[in-house]
């Protein structure tokens, strides 16, 4: 063939699938000869790794060396945690992409990947997604096991709040993994993640606030009164909504729509208390007695408990 041959539509097609990585494999195949590749990455194409080039022009992004260190690394490759922590959308853009290698397997080639052989039976054989990566059960209970406790806290509320996995479904996958740095952890924060806990401050305070002072069980994350609303904690028989608010979601307009959340409700005679990070983390007791006040001026006739910490004044 001639040494100015064009590259195949259908070529150019499976680029774009790969994020404009190709292996040299799939390039012959597609019918273009050692000479015309050898011009090419002359030209415009990149060698990112043996066997493996970049088809478009300037830096690769993220997403094209995930997905040539998954190439590099041959078949049954896939991304291990973080990068696919990336792709579920828990995590940022790891500057080092792991890739997992079938067991027995190995791969040698330099670049911004850490190969890393997996243990047989640990993870679902099953393999998703393009690059492949490990399926969010997996992603979300190895990136578990290399975080601290706020670490796991963060995740798995981030999991609920994006509807990717159930408590259900992770306690069950956790079953195979008796060796789990934070298993007891995991177990415990599934089962309140089990109660519609979305968020680290919506666990404080349940943990902090609600249980230990012995108020009523609030019902979480639902919508309520006839409105297309989400209130945090509802306790639904006495009228009274509690508002979590972290900054995000609650700055510039959001703020404004805060407002006109409150007002509808009140229109409907459900009171909403707001609290922030600070009250919840750093003055819980003084937050319980004031729910628990509430609670009793609309008919809650039990009494608030003292904690280990407490300060409450009833």
């Amino acid at each position: 063939m001639h040494a100015r041959q064009p590259v195949p539509e259908s070529l150019l097609r499976l680029a774009a699938c790969q994020e404009g990585v190709l292996t040299l494999e799939q390039v012959v195949g597609h019918g273009l000869t050692p000479a015309v590749v050898r011009r090419l990455c002359t030209e415009q194409w990149r060698r990112l790794a043996r066997g493996v080039v970049w088809t478009g022009w300037g830096e690769p992004p993220w997403g094209s060396w995930a997905w040539a260190g998954v190439l590099a690394a041959g078949d049954r490759a896939r991304l291990g945690g973080e990068a696919s922590g990336h792709l579920w959308g828990l995590r940022p853009e790891p500057p080092v992409i792991e890739v997992l290698l079938p067991a027995p397997g190995s791969c040698t080639v330099r670049g911004p990947w850490r190969f890393v052989r997996e243990s047989p039976g640990l993870r679902s054989a099953r393999s998703v997604g393009e690059p492949p990566r490990l399926g969010v059960l997996d992603t979300v209970l190895d990136l578990a096991d290399v975080g601290d406790e706020a670490d796991v806290v963060e995740l798995l509320t981030q999991a609920q709040r994006r509807r990717l996995v159930s408590a259900t479904a992770l306690l069950a996958a956790l079953d195979g993994r008796t060796q789990h740095r934070h298993r007891k952890l995991l177990v415990d924060l599934l089962a309140d993640v089990a109660e519609g806990v979305e968020s680290p401050l919506e666990l404080q305070y349940l943990r902090e606030v609600e249980r230990p002072h012995g108020l009523p069980e609030g019902r979480r994350n639902r919508y309520r009164g006839g409105l297309r609303y989400r209130t945090d904690v509802g306790y639904d028989q006495y009228l009274l909504l509690v508002e979590l608010d972290g900054r995000l979601g609650h700055e510039g307009a959001s703020r404004f729509r805060d407002f006109r959340r409150d007002n509808a409700f009140a229109v409907r005679a459900l009171l909403t208390l707001r609290y922030g990070w600070y009250d919840v983390v750093h003055r819980p007791c003084e937050v319980a007695a004031q729910v628990a006040l509430v609670l009793q001026q609309r008919g809650w006739d039990g009494v608030p408990s003292r904690c280990r910490r407490c300060e409450l004044v009833c």
